[in-house]
């Protein structure tokens, strides 16, 4: 499915809210790139979470981004809520929605493998120095979270093949931080979020309504409470 395709499907919920139209999506503007497997689903949840944040305006007119952590999936919106592009992302290596305690005062590898999470929720983050990377993007500077491009060290861990990989089996693969292909990070992220952003990142455990709760209650007023 080509973006301009999935651009339609996510204008199409965003109608439901009365933020566009049907006629509005047709002729939405796509400027960024579709990186995702061909015809790789886009979940409902995404869908109607990417709706709810322009319909209430959550992230306040700032870019914003909704993560899929267990389809491998990122989605790149600006303030106005168009998509800018869709990408396949790795994560954190160990399943869990959790932030340990100190992390983010620990080297990579001192970081023990049931806390290499990339936690779940709604995150205000921007770009601002690190430790031993310069400039990066924060998507949580409390647990150290950023999203950055796949690094070319570590060739045993095959990161580029695993973002390239039909399947999202293979996407959990950090410490806990997002990456991303390069060409995607300097086309479709960097630009985007160069002012800061907001970051919804779904869970693997927990429920929605704890990650949620706002968005959940509004979800299922909408729905009749299913």
């Amino acid at each position: 499915m080509h973006i301009a395709t999935r651009a339609v499907v996510l204008a199409l919920a965003l109608a439901g809210s009365g933020i566009a139209s049907a006629g509005d999506a047709t002729v939405q503007p796509v400027t960024g790139a579709d990186q995702l497997p061909p015809g790789q689903d886009v979940s409902d949840t995404v869908i109607e979470l990417a709706g709810w944040v322009v319909a209430v305006q959550d992230s306040q007119g700032y870019p914003f981004a909704v993560i899929d952590k267990a389809a491998a999936q990122v989605f790149v919106f600006n303030g106005d809520g168009r998509l800018q592009g869709a990408a396949p992302g790795l994560f954190g290596s160990a399943v869990g929605d959790h932030t340990a305690p100190g992390i983010a005062g620990l080297a990579l590898k001192e970081i023990p493998g049931r806390d290499r999470t990339t936690p779940a929720g709604r995150f205000v983050g921007g770009y601002g120095p690190s430790i031993d990377a310069g400039r990066v993007l924060w998507v949580d500077y409390e647990s150290a979270v950023s999203i950055h491009p796949t690094a070319t060290g570590a060739p045993a861990e095959r990161r580029a093949e695993r973002l390239a990989s039909p399947s999202p089996d293979d996407n959990r693969v950090t410490h806990g931080c997002i990456n991303v292909a390069p060409g995607f990070y300097e086309q479709v992220v960097r630009p985007t979020f160069e002012r800061g952003g907001v970051f919804y990142i779904l869970p693997d455990e927990d429920s929605i309504a704890e990650t949620f709760p706002e968005f959940a209650q509004a979800s299922g007023a909408a729905s009749g409470g299913d």
